[in-house]
């Protein structure tokens, strides 16, 4: 592993053919990733940063939609509708 400019270690992978890299394995241990875990990439002025994406808790989801429906009247989409 080699020290990157900002501090932390620098790890490199290759990109294949059909556009697929391979997270090294110092980085998914260092944060924890596992097989299915989602990753995020935003690019900016010529460079990208990779996050972990935590992933989305469903009961927590299905709690918020729930008070949501009071949202969903006839009335409301009437208001709403063209917007």
């Amino acid at each position: 592993m080699q020290q990157a400019s900002g501090g932390g270690p620098r790890e490199l992978a290759t990109l294949t053919s059909k556009g697929q890299v391979t997270v090294p394995k110092a980085v998914r241990e260092a944060l924890g990733l596992r097989q299915g875990d989602q990753l995020s990439w935003e690019v900016e002025n010529g460079s990208a940063r990779v996050r972990a994406v935590s992933p989305l808790d469903l009961t927590y989801l299905q709690g918020l939609e729930s008070t949501l429906l009071e949202w969903s009247s006839q009335a409301d989409e009437e208001a709403f509708g063209n917007l």
